[in-house]
């Protein structure tokens, strides 16, 4: 099965480098206008006739793949919603520069649980239960061709889990919009969450 990765388009938040989890934003305007051009540049064409299309249930997800794919039934996976950020939501660099938990946080290279918020665990076994969730559903439609919108941390836990070559959790790192296409293969003998594992080749970055 091939499978289209796309980070949403941007928000107000992340054009000021904000830690946006739960917060619900829209999508901004400058964030419309890229994904506009990106479907002008024909970025999506091979993917517009996707068998089936995903995305995480936040706003700022549901909005561009209405964009991307105008008309077309969209699954949600609830699963696949941004960490929780906790203290750090909607607060930049700049803004904790001086925030105790912040700098422990970065001296752990990102590992520590967000405080008031998620560890990298939960959020970890969470984007596996949808995406496990969501291959069930793929199987039942024999789909070949899947188109799934969601966010920067979703995408990069799903490929530290599932990527080949792998890599690490930063390596999967995308802009806004755009993200990898990869070929879903399964690897007989090994179940996780009642199936079997999956193995993602990364074929490209768009």
């Amino acid at each position: 099965m091939e499978l289209m990765l796309i980070r949403h388009g941007k928000t107000k938040g992340n054009l000021k480098k904000r830690y946006i989890g739960r917060t619900d934003e829209e999508l901004c305007e400058q964030g419309r206008d890229e994904v506009r051009q990106y479907i002008q540049e024909h970025r999506y064409d091979d993917w517009q006739n996707s068998d089936l299309i995903f995305t995480s249930p936040m706003l700022r997800c549901r909005q561009t793949a209405e964009l991307i794919f105008p008309g077309r039934e969209i699954f949600v996976v609830p699963e696949y919603r941004e960490t929780d950020f906790g203290e750090f939501e909607n607060k930049n660099y700049l803004e904790l520069a001086e925030n105790v938990h912040y700098r422990q946080w970065i001296d752990s290279n990102g590992i520590l649980p967000f405080p008031g918020g998620e560890s990298r665990e939960a959020v970890r076994d969470r984007c596996m239960t949808g995406f496990h969730k969501m291959l069930e559903i793929c199987d039942k439609a024999q789909a070949k061709r899947v188109a799934c919108v969601v966010h920067g941390g979703t995408i990069m836990q799903l490929l530290e889990i599932y990527g080949r070559p792998e890599k690490s959790f930063y390596d999967y790192a995308c802009e806004n919009g755009v993200g990898y296409i990869c070929q879903v293969k399964r690897r007989e003998g090994e179940v996780i969450c009642g199936t079997n594992m999956v193995e993602m080749c990364i074929r490209t970055r768009m």
